[in-house]
């Protein structure tokens, strides 16, 4: 966790650069093996195991640390550290044996796991694997091994220490959150960067670490519910209207499963035709009023030195600005070197005397202008639009304002309240007034601060993106399609990225068999068949059948559960071959295997067989939906089919009606029972 609750002691310099950087660590990928066997190799070592995780065997806390950033900046200063907490669960043993996550994504048919690692960087200064805890009634720091408070006399018990621990696991507070099970597929549960409380790590710090972490543990598949917010705003709306897909996809994450049965396919049409809305339809509003919409449209055309034709140009514009302004604000510094590069480069293109000459063109409209008028930015370009190219004339109108004309007027400029646009008008002497600001920023930080255009973009993502706000607009048809396009994305939060860990290991060890194994069980019926995920195998060039079937068998038994006394009695598509045969001779190229098995006296272990629990639950939705997506869910209390409460007609749970009309057997029924197993997640 990054040490950022309270004032913390600097470890000292020479102990600090011993450990692992933050920001470049694991720095070379290991192709060990598979993630079953990677995390054992890694935990040991790379992390340490404090003597106060042998109260729980069944919660082993690893730890890593870990300095952010290097040493070769010659500063006295220590860098600050993190502390990697790594919480080995037998989940056997655990509270929650199912997982909600592998059940929203599409995994519920998975066997249960015999282990869960989850990877945490907390908040809050503290270790889940650390010493010491607060007392429960008082508050008071307590060490682990001391079962009575000093301060309030309260006794804790183990109870309430094995409490403390399963809090820790589900910290809504964490930097970060990710769990992985036994068979390499796991879920990004927490993201938090400076936004959610980190002094030191970024979002894209936090995402670089865990994507590393992933690669080096030979990580399967990892899912991410993206319900991030930044700007206060649903971000895998925003993101998506300006890069095409959701934040987490700049590291690979791609569409896993929509919500109300949606698609790849409408999701990528959802992006195109919401990012790809004319700006034009929001002006041209025929004599109507102007509106502070279409001022702020223009305003923002007229600060771009391009185009900007539809949804997607103008809000990637004003991301653009808040990041500059954001940096401006943090190294004033590195914006003024900008400004002065940039007007040099406009020199090069440029003499002085065509820039004179566009600037004295501006002070004769200025000064054509009666009394006290402003005059627009939109308006003085077109005034001058003939004496220059737009590009100098652009560049001429952003540094307008504080230039001094011959007669010694000055330009004033100001963002018109009303509107938002940069206006200008000539008054003597350079002083301000009336909140008119005389100067030659070329970016007028009185309109562009960081905080006017986060108020920009939150006014403009409401009225146009947003589906329970957008403005209405013509024509309707238009619209219409625009807010399903909307809630089309919004309904998609399931993104998984694949890591495809064995096309690392054929290049780290070209020599080895890689094969990846698909079991079948006998004397199962198909009722209940049991359909784990093909598991990585990896043997020797001479290895035999009979070295495959024992490898096999291993594998299957140390991941699963059910599969604890798994034996494979067979190879499929080979029947009647020889186990002293070699493999190499047997398979040649061939990547995928099947074999058959059994479970040996697997009484007791059936509700190890699904992610989804030993509950037999149907979902059937007029949506389209044939399993659990996350979203509310009633049940019909006659025919027992689950149904999204929104498809029902329910759009206010709270108020939610006594009964409802079943759109699988029509019957009305009473609201009897409710599910939502969403997960929040949060962003940089």
């Amino acid at each position: 966790m990054v040490f950022n609750g309270r004032p913390v002691k600097r470890m000292k310099r020479r102990i600090t650069a011993d450990l692992y950087d933050f920001l470049t660590f694991p720095s070379s990928i290991n192709g060990g093996g598979p993630f079953r066997s990677s995390v054992r190799t890694f935990l040991s070592k790379h992390a340490l195991l404090p003597p106060p995780s042998s109260l729980f065997p069944h919660l082993l806390t690893w730890q890593m640390m870990f300095r952010v950033g290097d040493l070769t900046d010659g500063s006295d200063s220590s860098p600050a550290v993190v502390c990697l907490d790594v919480v080995e669960e037998d989940v056997a043993r655990s509270r929650s044996i199912y997982c909600d996550q592998c059940r929203v994504v599409g995994w519920s048919g998975h066997p249960v796991c015999g282990k869960r690692y989850h990877f945490i960087i907390k908040a809050d200064g503290t270790s889940i694997g650390g010493y010491h805890k607060p007392c429960t009634c008082c508050g008071d720091v307590l060490h682990l091994s001391e079962s009575r408070c000093k301060s309030c006399n309260h006794v804790t018990t183990s109870d309430d220490v094995e409490d403390w621990v399963y809090h820790q696991l589900e910290d809504t507070t964490h930097l970060l959150h990710g769990v992985v099970h036994t068979n390499g597929y796991g879920h990004l549960l927490r993201v938090n960067g400076r936004e959610g409380g980190s002094q030191f790590l970024s979002g894209c710090h936090i995402m670089d670490f865990w994507d590393r972490l992933c690669k080096n543990l030979g990580v399967r598949k990892v899912s991410v519910m993206d319900v991030s917010k930044k700007y206060g705003l649903e971000y895998r709306l925003l993101h998506a209207i300006t890069k095409g897909h959701p934040w987490y996809g700049d590291w690979g994450y791609e569409f896993g499963a929509g919500s109300f049965a949606l698609t790849l396919d409408a999701y990528k049409m959802a992006v195109e035709t919401l990012s790809s809305i004319p700006l034009s339809i929001f002006l041209s509003q025929g004599r109507k009023p102007r509106t502070h919409l279409q001022d702020l449209i223009s305003f923002y055309q007229s600060l771009s030195e391009r185009e900007l034709v539809n949804i997607r140009d103008l809000f990637c514009f004003l991301k653009s600005l808040i990041h500059d302004a954001h940096k401006s604000s943090l190294r004033v510094d590195d914006s003024t070197k900008k400004h002065r590069s940039c007007a040099s480069v406009v020199l090069c293109a440029w003499t002085r005397n065509d820039i004179e000459r566009v600037e004295e063109a501006m002070f004769r409209v200025l000064r054509a202008v009666s009394g006290s008028n402003w005059v627009s930015w939109r308006a003085l370009r077109g005034a001058v639009c003939k004496v220059g190219p737009p590009e100098l004339l652009d560049y001429c109108l952003k540094e307008l304002g504080g230039k001094v004309a011959a007669d010694g007027m000055v330009v004033h400029t100001r963002c018109n309240p009303g509107s938002g646009a940069v206006e200008y008008r000539l008054e003597s002497g350079g002083l301000s007034f009336n909140g008119v600001t005389s100067r030659s920023d070329p970016l007028f930080s009185n309109c562009q601060s960081e905080e006017h255009l986060l108020q920009d973009l939150r006014f403009l993502y409401q009225s146009l993106l947003h589906p329970q706000t957008m403005l209405s607009y013509g024509p309707q048809a238009k619209r219409d399609v625009a807010i399903s396009a909307a809630a089309k994305l919004l309904d998609c939060k399931q993104f998984v990225k694949d890591y495809k860990p064995e096309n690392l290991l054929s290049i780290t060890n070209p020599s080895a068999i890689n094969l990846s194994c698909q079991v079948e069980l006998m004397d199962e019926s198909d009722e209940y068949a049991t359909n784990p995920p093909p598991e990585l195998i990896v043997l020797s060039p001479n290895a035999t059948i009979s070295d495959l079937k024992l490898e096999a068998s291993k594998a299957f038994q140390e991941v699963y559960l059910m599969f604890k006394r798994f034996q494979v009695e067979e190879l499929l598509d080979y029947g009647g071959v020889d186990d002293s045969t070699q493999v190499k001779l047997l398979l040649g190229s061939t990547e995928l295997v099947r074999v058959r098995g059994r479970c040996l006296g697997k009484n007791g272990l059936s509700r190890f067989r699904m992610e989804r629990g030993i509950e037999r639950w149907i979902v059937d939705c007029c949506c389209g939906a044939k399993d659990d997506d996350g979203e509310r869910m009633l049940a019909c209390d006659v025919c027992g089919v689950w149904q999204h409460t929104r498809c029902a007609g329910i759009s206010d749970f709270d108020a939610v009606p006594a009964r409802f009309v079943c759109c699988r057997c029509g019957s009305s029924s009473q609201v009897m029972k409710t599910s939502e197993h969403c997960k929040e997640s949060d962003c940089c």
